[in-house]
């Protein structure tokens, strides 16, 4: 495992290439934000959807968010490059043993696709992306209300808050460490999808308040779509993004999503703001 050198989000995105078939860079792009936090890009020449990944270490264990959007270990070498970073932590913080918790921001397939290279790794438990099974291992009863707390060990503690409308069983995590809020497909720079508008609203009217009680440093979502001009987008599919802005959005921009919601008003169709598009296409699997 090569040597992550920290460097917060001082970082160029890879984001596709002009002829994908030629694309020299890897299938999975690995940058180090702190010594125990990785951020993993799928190559957008893989599969156009290039989500975010995102592994947070623990002093007993290691957090996945996501497994992203191609399944085949051959296109997408993703336990591979997990088990090199545990590798790698642990040749730092050597311990006896060290278990890894795979979750999801949401069940949708470019979020949950390498699920099944995990599934014969000890020490993992991969947690289930319906609602039920979601609600159920954070102990969430009254889902979506209330929040829960995932212990890392170490005094690493992942806050988890229910986060439904773009999807019935999406999740927002919190982590205490770096105060980084990692908000799936509820907010990032592009299209974002509306499913159940009443649900979707709540979300960000908790993701507010909660940001309110807690230091929040950094909102990140699972994909980039916006290019750097206020308003203006990649369309869905493309495979080569030249001129992105940054994965990070801020507070400022969650109030701005709610802002946009009101001025919305529920009228159907694609919405265009300068930080996102909203899509209020209620009732489509997107």
């Amino acid at each position: 495992m090569t040597a992550h050198k920290p460097a917060g989000l001082d970082v160029r995105w890879h984001a596709g290439w002009p002829s994908a078939k030629h694309d020299p860079a890897p299938e999975i792009q690995v940058h180090a934000y702190d010594d125990s936090t990785l951020i993993l890009r799928h190559n957008m020449s893989v599969h156009f959807e290039a989500p975010f990944l995102f592994l947070l270490f623990g002093a007993e264990r290691a957090l996945l968010l996501d497994t992203g959007a191609t399944a085949d270990p051959a296109h997408f070498p993703l336990r591979r490059t997990v088990d090199e970073a545990v590798a790698g932590w642990l040749a730092g913080h050597p311990r006896s043993s060290y278990g890894l918790v795979v979750a999801h921001t949401h069940g949708h397939g470019d979020h949950v696709a390498g699920d099944g290279q995990f599934a014969d790794r000890p020490d993992t438990v991969v947690v289930g992306h319906d609602q039920e099974a979601v609600a159920a291992f954070y102990g969430l009863a009254e889902w979506p209300y209330g929040d829960a707390e995932l212990d890392l060990g170490g005094g690493r503690i992942v806050d988890v808050l229910p986060g439904p409308g773009h999807e019935a069983a999406a999740t927002v995590f919190h982590d205490r460490r770096t105060g980084l809020l990692f908000t799936g497909d509820t907010l990032y720079p592009g299209h974002l999808y509306v499913r159940d508008l009443a649900a979707y609203t709540a979300t960000v009217d908790r993701l507010l308040a909660f940001c309110e009680r807690h230091p929040v440093t950094h909102l990140l979502g699972c994909h980039v779509e916006m290019t750097t001009t206020p308003g203006d987008d990649y369309p869905r599919g493309t495979t080569h993004q030249p001129d992105e802005p940054p994965l990070q959005m801020t507070v400022g921009q969650l109030r701005d999503l709610r802002r946009a919601l009101a001025e919305v008003g529920g009228r159907p169709g694609v919405h265009r703001f300068d930080d996102f598009l909203l899509h209020l296409e209620i009732g489509e699997d997107v």
